[in-house]
């Protein structure tokens, strides 16, 4: 019997790809090859910041630390917004939209992958809508929505906040494209399973709550994570029908008292706000390829 450590065994084919972690540092030369390169980059920024002519100018607009702490505190006596509370505005649309997409999202794909007979019109109007709302500009559609559905005197859905409104554009646009990923994820179910769930006597909707969605929502989790990253930015663009949220605030701040540092802070809590998701999106990323080429091995 052939073994894997034998001498006359085969090479391992390599990685075209090595997990993250093991391409950091390998021995004591790759530490201080990282060093002297994370040294020079932070030398040239350094450089242009403060060696540069333009340093000083820039340094002032955007890193002046006394708007940095009126950004972050606001300025009631001439009307300027907290950045940091602009930011809660954002959080809890994005919270809300999150919930909606995903719902929303996976009905639509159910939607389009379904063969019931009964369900073909619907499976028309939502390869429609995914089309639509995936190619027409989101700064387009929250300007339809939220200027739109005021003037059909829809009763209450025409009288609403222009919060409300951002949420509602924000969930169309993001449900398209969830929806397709929802799909590409209940394809890459193969399709012995589905047939030997339904010989077991299993329904079609059996079938597709106990066998295809733990499986497709499994493998989804990482891009459906990337979609919200985009999220959480795009909560920005409801300022555009005049919610006031936090870039809104900074642009408020800077026309106030002409300085960048108000956009300086509002990004930085953007960063705060996505960074951690990104490093957790990754890090489901690098584990399932790792369990994966533990598969392959």
């Amino acid at each position: 019997m052939l073994s894997g450590t034998g001498a006359d065994a085969p090479d391992a084919p390599p990685l075209l790809f090595a997990p993250r972690r093991r391409l950091i540092f390998k021995g004591r030369n790759g530490l201080i090859a990282s060093l002297a390169s994370s040294a020079a980059l932070v030398a040239v920024i350094l450089a242009v910041l403060f060696a540069t002519s333009g340093g000083q100018s820039f340094r002032f607009y955007f890193f002046n630390p006394h708007f940095l702490w009126i950004a972050l505190r606001g300025d009631p006596l001439k009307a300027v917004g907290s950045v940091l509370g602009g930011i809660v505005t954002n959080i809890w649309i994005f919270l809300l939209c999150e919930v909606l997409v995903l719902v929303f999202g996976l009905l639509i794909a159910w939607i389009r992958i379904t063969t019931t007979p009964l369900l073909v019109p619907f499976r028309l109007l939502a390869t429609i809508y995914a089309d639509i709302f995936r190619g027409i500009p989101f700064v387009l559609v929250i300007y339809i929505v939220g200027y739109g559905l005021p003037q059909l005197s829809l009763g209450a859905l025409s009288n609403q906040s222009p919060a409300v409104y951002g949420c509602i554009a924000l969930t169309l646009t993001y449900s398209a494209y969830v929806s397709e990923v929802y799909r590409a994820g209940l394809h890459s179910v193969p399709h012995g399973q589905i047939l030997a769930a339904r010989s077991l006597g299993l329904t079609q909707y059996a079938t597709m709550r106990r066998v295809v969605l733990p499986q497709a929502v499994r493998t989804v989790i990482p891009p459906l994570l990337n979609d919200f990253i985009s999220l959480q930015k795009d909560t920005a663009l409801v300022s555009l029908i005049g919610v006031v949220e936090t870039s809104r605030a900074a642009q408020i701040g800077q026309e106030t008292y002409f300085n960048g540092s108000f956009l300086t802070m509002s990004a930085l809590l953007f960063l705060a706000m996505t960074i951690p998701m990104t490093r957790f999106t990754d890090h489901l990323i690098d584990r399932d390829r790792e369990k994966r080429l533990a598969g392959a091995q």
